[in-house]
C-alpha cells in the first residue's frame, strides 16, 4: 500500500501562491485516483480537488475552481496543488489522499471513498 507524504504548506499573504506537492512511497500512483482535501478548525474535512488514477480528469469544488489547479506526476509519484489567488479562507490543514482505481478516468470527492491519507500540512493565509 502506497504511503503519502504532503509538504509546501506555510503562511503567505492574501493573494499570494503556494505549491502543495503529495509524495507518494511503495507501489506506483499510477494505480491510484487521488484527491487533496483540506479542514479548518472546528469544521469538518472538505473536498478540494481529485484528478483521475490516468491523470486526464479533475474535479474542484467550487470554492477553489479556477484558482487551484490539481497535477500529478506519475513517474515521480508525486501529486500537486498549485494555490493562487489564495483567501484567508483557505486557511487550514491540507490532506493529500489515494485509492486504488481500476477505472483509468474517474475521480472521486468524497472523504469516504479514499483508503489512504498523509499527515497533512499547514496552510495559512493572512490578510
Amino acid at each position: 500500500q502506497v504511503q503519502l507524504v504532503e509538504s509546501g504548506g506555510g503562511l503567505v499573504q492574501a493573494g499570494g501562491s503556494l505549491r502543495l506537492s503529495c509524495a507518494g512511497s511503495g507501489r506506483t500512483s499510477s494505480t491510484y485516483a487521488m484527491a487533496w482535501f483540506r479542514q479548518a478548525p472546528g469544521k469538518e474535512r472538505e473536498f478540494v480537488a481529485a484528478i483521475s488514477r490516468s491523470g486526464g480528469n479533475t474535479g474542484y469544488a467550487v470554492s477553489v475552481k479556477g484558482r487551484f489547479t490539481i497535477s500529478k506526476d506519475s513517474a515521480k509519484n508525486t501529486m500537486y496543488l498549485q494555490m493562487n489567488s489564495m483567501k484567508p479562507e483557505d486557511t487550514a490543514v491540507y490532506y493529500c489522499a489515494a485509492r486504488e482505481s481500476t477505472d483509468s478516468s474517474n475521480y472521486y470527492y468524497r472523504v469516504v471513498s479514499y483508503n489512504v491519507w498523509g499527515q497533512g500540512t499547514q496552510v495559512t493565509v493572512s490578510s
